[in-house]
């Protein structure tokens, strides 16, 4: 029924929640998991600055293949294959975009459930999502964790 899924993570141990849904999911249904996550990197503000931009460019993709990498590799110990994809630019848009380009059967993401002036201010990648993809998608709203000493 669902041969890819598509993971959207953003980062957070919120959205990392998912993960052991999807991984349930792809277990029983025989499924191939892609983890991915978008990275907006921010864009020259001056461009006699461009080398320094490049810099942090460089660094911030650094950063998100590696985050992408370790939770992979807790679905691999898990007994699961599974790849990654690092998009760069807008979350929604990439998400809408990569899950046709590779042909998902179902996208599984979290939501922060942010109502109001946080969802005018911040916009909602799930919504985008719901209302660009033909795709299938399961959204899940984390629990908070309770903090740790």
């Amino acid at each position: 029924m669902f041969s890819r899924i598509l993971v959207c993570l953003d980062g957070t141990s919120f959205s990392e929640q998912i993960v052991p849904y999807a991984l349930e999911m792809a277990r029983r249904f025989g499924s191939e998991l892609i983890l991915m996550t978008s990275a907006e990197i921010p864009t020259p503000a001056a461009a006699e600055y461009p080398i320094e931009v490049d810099l942090v460019q460089d660094l911030r993709r650094v950063e998100v293949d590696q985050y992408l990498e370790d939770t992979a590799a807790q679905v691999r110990e898990a007994g699961m294959p599974v790849r990654t994809n690092t998009a760069i630019g807008s979350p929604g848009h990439a998400i809408v975009e990569y899950a046709a380009q590779v042909g998902v059967d179902l996208i599984v993401m979290g939501t922060h459930g942010r109502k109001n002036i946080g969802r005018l201010v911040f916009g909602s990648v799930t919504d985008h999502v719901l209302k660009h993809t033909t795709v299938p998608v399961l959204v899940l709203k984390p629990h908070a964790k309770p903090e740790t000493a």
